[in-house]
């Protein structure tokens, strides 16, 4: 019976592990569309992201994201 409680903790770990995963992933590509949408490099505020480990690098890309630009691309 003790097989069976590893066993499922071992599943339980590597859902948990997806999950992060998949956050963590789905954070660099929301970071890069939200920077292309305002007009800055997405692939440094994606690379940003990547290298400052998640959240510390979305959290920093929040912060200092610069307004949206309007309907004639100011």
């Amino acid at each position: 019976m003790e097989n069976a409680g590893n066993v499922f903790g071992y599943i339980v770990g590597a859902i948990c592990s997806l999950a992060i995963i998949i956050v963590y992933i789905w954070s660099i590509v929301w970071a890069y569309n939200d920077a292309e949408k305002r007009g800055k490099s997405g692939c440094l505020v994606a690379l940003l992201v990547f290298l400052l480990t998640w959240p510390v690098g979305l959290i920093a890309g929040l912060v200092f994201r610069p307004e949206t630009r309007g309907p004639e691309g100011q």
